[in-house]
């Protein structure tokens, strides 16, 4: 896919505004939503958890912009989005109801920690993720998230008779309509803008349905900022251990997030880039604790954006992290954006998550080269499904166990990780797979657009390439067949000198 923006490019400022915008607009509602069911959950009063949605707005701001410009050795330098993230949703609820708020930042703080060890090894970790692991790792993330958008769509508890009505199913494909109408039929930065057009329009939709709560907007406060500390640490093991598996699995999609990042911006992720990336999603957690806000994790959906616009600039998505700060100092603006309804980003939603696993499936095809990559794609995707699918599969393991493979996402990694390190690998099948992929790219039709005169050139080199490398096979086959005669020729003579030596005179 040709990109329209690369990595280091800027947009003019117009430009940049707007697309930074539909980032955030795709992002503030998962930011949003973790604090305000942890609050509601531990029973804080709404100022309070005002206070923490600003917090997960400020510090997941921050965040954004370090890992997009980079300050020294922190900082993936791709562009993505941080925030509060749903993989520590169940345990800070936990905590909260058992310890309190204090419980939760003490656990959140400490484990951060494990994170920022986890990035000086993640030299050593990217060995543990060729393409056939990574491939795997974001295809889960893709599939596994999908039933976000869905929830989002029926915008109820499931089983409620207000699950996915019909006007919340007409919403989100309105909104899913638009974006595909508008990635099709428009171009240049029209086309790159789909995602922030499709949700103006679903929104614009809902609001002559009636179907906006604006009341959010006029309760919301116009300055805000969260106070440091504000409940305080205490610190326990077990709420510490809960949190550090938390926090595991997201270091498992960071790197999941950024390998799809790299694959969309046209980039190769480094471990050294891993490094940054960890080490700059740990330190924001540091700082989110210390903020009195929740945890961060890097933004799936935010990964898919940049599939589908083509916009990879990190300087767009750095003014997306300038938008959070804003929103987290000014709440009466995050209100407005809080507003979409949950039926018209799950729309949208579909489209993101599923370029997500389009990127992973693209990185499979490419992978599944042999016999034993194929087995280790087709093990760890239907584990990873199938937790997912029916999670009462780990239900009698032990808890921590079972807390830790609760994740589709983990359960997957794991095994392909495992199963990558145990299957040995056949080298002459592999070497032959890639003689075998230079000659069908020599034989390839060549493209003649004058845009396309690099590919060309590589096309002509890989044709030079596989016609050597077939000489040099025919070559060696006739002097393996040469070389066969002789011997044979050699064994002939051997056989007729010993019969002639055998023949007496009596036999003649």
């Amino acid at each position: 896919m040709k990109l329209l923006y690369t990595l280091n490019q800027r947009p003019p400022a117009a430009t940049t505004l707007l697309l930074a915008l539909q980032h955030m607009l795709a992002s503030i509602g998962g930011i949003v939503a973790v604090p305000l069911i942890v609050g509601a959950s531990v029973g804080l009063p709404a100022t309070e958890i005002a206070d923490l949605i600003n917090a997960a707005l400020l510090v997941g701001g921050i965040a954004t912009v370090i890992q997009c410009v980079g300050i020294g050795p922190v900082g993936i330098r791709l562009p993505v989005v941080m925030g509060s993230s749903f993989a520590f949703l169940g345990v800070a609820i936990a905590i909260g109801k058992s310890d309190g708020m204090s419980g939760i930042m003490g656990a959140a703080f400490a484990g951060s920690f494990l994170v920022i060890a986890a990035s000086f090894f993640m030299d050593k970790i990217k060995r543990l993720f060729p393409d056939v692991v990574s491939g795997v790792v974001i295809t889960l993330i893709g599939l596994t998230i999908l039933p976000v958008a869905m929830s989002w769509i029926g915008d109820a508890p499931k089983g409620s008779a207000e699950f996915a009505t019909l006007p919340k199913l007409f919403l989100a494909l309105v909104s899913l309509g638009i974006v595909i109408l508008v990635s099709v039929y428009c171009k240049g930065v029209i086309a790159a803008s789909a995602i922030v057009i499709g949700l103006v329009g679903g929104y614009l939709v809902a609001l002559s349905m009636d179907m906006v709560n604006l009341e959010q907007i006029s309760q919301a406060s116009w300055v805000g900022s969260p106070t440091p500390l504000k409940y305080g640490m205490t610190f326990s093991w077990g709420a510490i251990l809960s949190m550090s598996l938390a926090y595991i699995i997201v270091v498992a999609e960071a790197t999941g997030d950024f390998m799809a990042l790299g694959a969309n911006c046209q980039k190769e992720v480094t471990g050294k880039d891993l490094k940054r990336g960890v080490l700059g999603d740990g330190l924001g957690s540091t700082l989110s604790a210390l903020m009195s806000g929740m945890p961060l994790a890097s933004f799936s959906q935010n990964v898919g954006i940049v599939g589908i616009t083509g916009v990879a600039s990190r300087y767009v998505v750095a003014v997306t992290g300038a938008l959070l700060i804003l929103g987290g100092l000014f709440p009466k603006l995050a209100a407005i954006a809080v507003t979409i309804p949950k039926p018209v980003l799950g729309g949208v939603g579909f489209i993101m998550f599923g370029m997500i696993a389009y990127a992973g499936i693209r990185m499979l095809i490419k992978a599944a080269d042999t016999k034993r990559n194929a087995l280790i794609i087709c093990v760890s995707l239907a584990s990873g499904l199938a937790v997912t699918i029916e999670p009462r599969l780990i239900q009698h393991l032990p808890h921590a166990l079972a807390s830790f493979l609760h994740s589709g996402i983990t359960t997957g990694t794991m095994i392909a990780i495992a199963m990558h390190l145990l299957l040995p690998q056949n080298h002459k099948e592999e070497r032959e797979m890639k003689r075998q992929e230079v000659v069908a790219m020599a034989k390839d039709e060549e493209c003649h657009s004058p845009s396309f005169k690099v590919m060309e050139s590589k096309a002509t080199i890989s044709k030079a390439i596989a016609t050597i490398e077939a000489m040099r096979l025919e070559s060696e086959e006739i002097m393996q067949n040469e070389a066969q005669v002789k011997t044979n020729a050699n064994s002939v003579d051997e056989k007729e000198n010993q019969a002639e030596e055998k023949i007496t005179p009596k036999q003649i």
